[in-house]
């Protein structure tokens, strides 16, 4: 297919698209981009139509699962200018899943050029400002070398992978359940917990498709002792606790989020505590008992697709509880929710420096 056919089957296609009812799905871009690294030396990032990878069989990432991904947001404002979020420490936090899967990391600015060309080559898949869609970005990092012997390979392709997402919540903030699992493992404590890589994931799914046969996301507890909050399904846990005098004078509430080795250190929730602290609110990052949920007036999971996913309940069959929280999202999580969605859509001054804009050329 020649370039002016294919504009004009995507200039049909972008007419088609309704921006409000798009969901967390994979949707077509017009392009990809792509970078390998030979011998220890990354090539210049280019753009491509083709969205297939040509792998060796024997290739380490299907192997040996020596494979990392990211994943991070373009969001067109109220202003119509296009800004990235936190997109650095995305490429920070690739370049410590990269190094604990023995992968050679991704130079940072690489990342950078990497993630503006496919934004630039997308263009038309920014969704408009007011649908609450964005441009979604799955930067993946993999192994190629062929080879059979147990062991790390040399070779590596890094790939950008845009797709125009809807909200979260389409409609209205609304919560969700959980439910408390103590038969799967998402991650040991000193095993891959903290990189993002995709056997996490794998792992995950005895645990998660079982909740969501019952109609519940899955709580992870620790892999040792089976007793502390570890993960909400893929996010990052928040708990709102009041404060008594006995515990504090200076604060009201608390904001509670799980200190872990197995936890994936969440940009979202690296966010939100900055911007509770900012509200008076006292901040803790420690291990959570299971049984504090019973303290806690609030609790959601956070992440880069949802930034904040109320939690209405959490069930322990096991020991037959549950805790609950109510049907609507509380009033402290609500207020963190907007204020981040404020700044990454540009309706509130970004004074941490978290947003870029991006000037596109035409």
């Amino acid at each position: 297919m020649n370039d002016a056919m294919s504009a004009s089957l995507n200039d049909e296609m972008m007419k088609n698209i309704d921006w409000s009812k798009l969901g967390f799905h994979y949707t077509e871009p017009d392009y990809i981009v792509r970078a390998a690294c030979h011998e220890g030396v990354w090539e210049e990032p280019y753009a491509t139509q083709d969205k297939y990878l040509h792998l060796h069989v024997s290739a380490t990432c299907l192997q040996y699962g020596q494979e990392a991904f990211e994943g991070l947001k373009a969001f067109r404002g109220v202003d119509g200018k296009i800004r990235l979020f936190r997109w650095r420490e995305n490429a920070r936090r690739m370049a410590k899943s990269a190094e604990g899967l023995y992968m050679r990391p991704v130079p940072e600015e690489l990342f950078g050029r990497a993630i503006r060309l496919a934004l630039e080559k997308n263009i038309d898949f920014v969704p408009p400002y007011g649908t609450g869609a964005t441009l979604y970005f799955r930067p993946l990092l993999i192994g190629t070398t062929p080879r059979l012997g147990v062991g790390p390979g040399r070779d590596f392709e890094f790939v950008v992978i845009p797709s125009p997402i809807g909200p979260y919540y389409p409609g209205k903030f609304h919560c969700t359940s959980f439910i408390v699992n103590r038969h799967v493992d998402r991650a040991a404590p000193f095993g891959t917990g903290q990189f993002k890589v995709g056997g996490n994931y794998a792992a995950s799914f005895r645990a998660t498709e079982a909740a969501h046969a019952q109609g519940y996301d899955c709580l992870f507890l620790d892999a040792k002792y089976h007793r502390y909050i570890d993960e909400c399904s893929a996010a990052n846990f928040i708990g709102i606790k009041e404060c008594t005098k006995e515990q504090s004078t200076m604060y009201k509430v608390e904001y509670l989020t799980p200190l872990s080795s197995a936890i994936l250190p969440s940009i979202t929730n690296d966010s939100l505590m900055t911007l509770a602290k900012e509200r008076g609110i006292k901040v803790t990052r420690r291990r959570i008992l299971l049984e504090e949920l019973s303290e806690m007036t609030e609790a959601a999971a956070c992440g880069t697709a949802c930034v904040i996913s109320p939690i209405d309940k959490v069930v322990d069959p096991e020991q037959g509880r549950t805790y609950s929280f109510g049907s609507e999202p509380g009033p402290v999580l609500s207020e963190l929710y907007h204020a981040l969605r404020d700044i990454q859509f540009g309706r509130a001054e970004d004074r941490h420096g978290w947003t870029e804009v991006i000037e596109i050329k035409n």
